[in-house]
């Protein structure tokens, strides 16, 4: 590449950040550009882009999506793009059947990206005026971050979606946050939650889980069972043996949609009083995480695809 288009190029890169991240314009020179793109912190290409929104789609991963820059966070999924039932006629009958389509291949086309509405909702009506669209996902070791715009609403087998432009960018942020170990169905992982005033012992499935805590599903109407900040005690059960008992903070009560409706989930902070307990918590995280990761591998050669640890 020549010098004048390689500075045509960083250019544009930084005009493509400046654009997504305006909150860290400042640090975007050409020669920290440079050294992002040499080092894979910033990403531009669409091909390299696409293992980020795969495994988005096949880990089935909730996206924090933030739009004009705005601290406001709002969550979605990443949706597969299923073509419309066709009909086949044979014999003077006419029949419905699947279309010729494998999960996720639209996303090969390197076009767009589905989502599910946002969560909270008002979210769903900011979007179609945002100028930019910053999607944020998290791996073993870091942070995702994707530029897009808003195309359009649609609708994938009557289920309300969101059409976003592929990403334009991708930016990679380091220790993030702690990391948390995605609960694989095929573990057999309960929480043991201990009841306090109104509430009962509740047997529920861990989400994820890190160092530091964990979130775990409820019911709609289990929500007013729980408050902000208060102190809720939990046991680990993991294959029929009950492990150590923790308690922990209870730091949010969210909503997210996934493919069949609406998910309520709980999350709490660990309250962390002996190295003993710590450890113990560390070595149930590691378990997950190898589980989850096993899983992870098998789909990814189910699938032929890399997906992103």
């Amino acid at each position: 590449m020549s010098d004048d288009k390689k500075e045509k190029f960083i250019h544009n890169v930084q005009k493509k950040l400046t654009l997504f991240f305006p909150r860290s314009a400042s640090s975007f020179t050409g020669e920290t550009v440079e050294e992002g793109l040499d080092s894979g912190a910033f990403v531009v290409k669409s091909a390299e882009i696409l293992p980020y929104v795969q495994t988005a789609l096949f880990d089935d991963k909730i996206i924090e999506v933030e739009l004009n820059g705005s601290p406001q966070v709002y969550f979605s999924r990443i949706h597969d793009h299923i073509p419309d039932l066709v009909e086949v006629a044979e014999n003077g009958k006419t029949r419905i059947e699947e279309p010729d389509y494998t999960a996720g291949d639209y996303l090969k086309l390197m076009s767009h990206i589905i989502t599910l509405p946002l969560e909270p909702g008002l979210g769903n009506l900011h979007i179609r005026d945002s100028q930019q669209i910053l999607l944020r996902l998290f791996t073993t070791n870091c942070a995702i971050e994707l530029g897009t715009f808003f195309q359009n609403l649609a609708l994938v087998r009557d289920i309300p979606v969101l059409r976003l432009a592929f990403p334009l960018i991708a930016r990679q942020i380091q220790e993030a946050r702690a990391f948390r170990a995605k609960v694989p169905d095929s573990l057999d992982f309960l929480l043991l939650v201990m009841g306090k005033h109104k509430r009962p012992n509740m047997r529920k499935r861990p989400l994820d889980i890190s160092a530091n805590g964990m979130s775990f599903q409820i019911r709609k109407e289990e929500r007013t069972l729980f408050h902000l900040n208060e102190t809720c005690g939990v046991q680990f059960i993991l294959n029929d043996e009950m492990l150590v008992k923790v308690d922990g903070v209870v730091r949010h009560i969210s909503k997210v949609r996934d493919k069949i409706g609406i998910e309520y989930r709980c999350g709490i902070q660990f309250d962390l009083p002996t190295r003993s307990v710590t450890a113990s918590i560390e070595a149930i995280v590691a378990t997950v995480q190898r589980a989850h990761l096993k899983e992870l591998a098998e789909k990814s050669l189910d699938n032929g695809i890399r997906l992103i640890r």
